[in-house]
């Protein structure tokens, strides 16, 4: 098979005939509507983007380039990108060639380390993580061709594929080196170029691994959180500002600022806190009938059970599952895991009994924390970061494509209040 470079240039120029004739064909009709509630509602469920990556099906949750997200979460996430870029996973030669491409790149320059360590003590970690995304912008391939006239238009996926390598190949060393600094865990820790991309993220961070688990949950956690559509906060963002061809490192950057609100990336933490609680109030692992009253007065209260719910899905969110099966299989004797597998037995039916949720099932975050809290990962500020090096994987993939198609600046219209209320008066 080809290497992800060759493969794409095979690939490019089809995509683009394919997109012109459907534009030229079918460029006039309407594939959606917009009501008042979506306009004033964060334009939710309005079909106005186009990607290609991936999808979420409210019955079968992500689906990457055509593979359910839980027949793929074995794979490496090198062969995540691999796919999210072309459609087919890497054989054996293409995904070696991917991750020396990762390796030869993995070098953090000086003058980065040099930025952290000047950061305030206290700073936030994604704070810290943009700042030094930022930094490394310098490291430019699409910036310095723009800027020197050397770059035609047809090349823009390239420089973008190049600048996307640069960073993903430095992510794993970066956000391991904020997560020591900024927590006290001691001096940088090296890459070593004889571990995958995800093993080595787990082996700079510096957690104990003896038997190798830790590393195991860093390949599924960077593989089920690489991509989710091109709608959400931050594949949207990053979308967004690269459609004005800023380079990578300004729209991963952007991305990964909106990841960390509180309405996006950090659901994990929340979730792992209410079963912190709950470990605490009952002194370890409540009996069923104490989780479900526990339960029943938190939703009589006017609160909801983190962790359960999902904006699009209505289903068992897969991504759960596969962490839920790791837990058992490496975790089972934990309280806190414990207290998510009883919370996944008994919560559904409640919220199904209870009547308001719309999907009464379990999200990807409802488990996730609780996995890294057991490996003594227990800094909840961090979270985020680790998901943002996952998340990289499918902004850089989508961001690629639209270079390669040309995807114009995005530009949508907006309109006043009034104007909506005349048109409502009219209609």
């Amino acid at each position: 098979m080809a290497t992800l470079q060759e493969k794409l240039a095979q690939q490019i120029p089809k995509l683009r005939e394919e997109k012109a004739a459907l534009l030229k064909e079918h460029g006039d009709k309407v594939i959606s509507e917009v009501t008042v509630a979506q306009a004033f509602g964060g334009m939710r469920g309005v079909k106005g983007l186009v990607c290609d990556t991936s999808l979420v099906e409210p019955d079968k949750g992500l689906i990457i380039r055509g593979y359910p997200i839980g027949e793929i979460k074995d794979r490496l996430p090198e062969e995540i990108f691999y796919l999210l870029l072309t459609g087919e996973l890497p054989d054996e030669a293409a995904l070696k060639a991917l991750q020396k491409d990762l390796t030869d790149r993995a070098e953090v320059p000086s003058y980065v380390w040099n930025v952290l360590e000047s950061l305030p003590n206290d700073a936030h970690p994604m704070a810290m993580l943009s700042i030094l995304i930022l930094t490394l912008e310098k490291e430019s391939v699409f910036r310095k061709r723009y800027t020197d006239g050397t770059l035609k238009r047809e090349e823009y996926w390239e420089a973008a594929l190049e600048d996307s390598l640069q960073l993903i190949g430095k992510l794993p060393a970066i956000a391991a080196a904020i997560y020591r600094q900024r927590f006290g865990k001691g001096a940088r820790i090296p890459f070593d170029p004889q571990l995958d991309w995800g093993a080595n993220y787990a082996h700079m961070l510096g957690i104990e691994d003896p038997d190798g688990n830790f590393k195991k949950l860093m390949r599924l956690y960077m593989t089920l959180h690489s991509d989710h559509e091109g709608g959400n906060v931050s594949a949207n963002t990053c979308h967004t500002v690269g459609s004005a061809l800023s380079d990578v490192y300004y729209a991963v950057s952007a991305g990964l600022n909106g990841l960390a609100g509180p309405l996006h990336g950090l659901a994990n933490q929340q979730c792992l806190r209410f079963v912190l609680e709950i470990k605490e109030k009952y002194n370890g692992v409540p009996s069923d009938d104490d989780l479900k009253q526990f339960v029943w007065d938190r939703l009589n209260s006017g609160n909801v059970i983190p962790g359960y719910g999902h904006a699009v899905l209505r289903c068992t969110d897969p991504r759960f599952t596969a962490f839920y099966e790791f837990g058992k299989q490496y975790c089972s004797n934990d309280e806190v895991f414990q207290i998510v597998d009883k919370l996944f037995n008994i919560v559904p039916g409640i919220l199904q009994e209870h009547g308001k949720a719309k999907n009464p099932w379990p999200n990807v975050d409802a488990g996730s924390g609780a996995l890294l809290y057991h490996f003594g990962l227990t800094e909840f500020d961090y979270y985020t970061v680790l998901f943002s090096v996952s998340r990289a994987l499918g902004m850089c993939s989508q961001l690629i494509l639209n270079r390669a198609l040309g995807t114009p600046i995005t530009r949508p219209k907006s309109v006043q209040t009034d104007w909506i209320k005349k048109q409502v008066q009219s209609s």
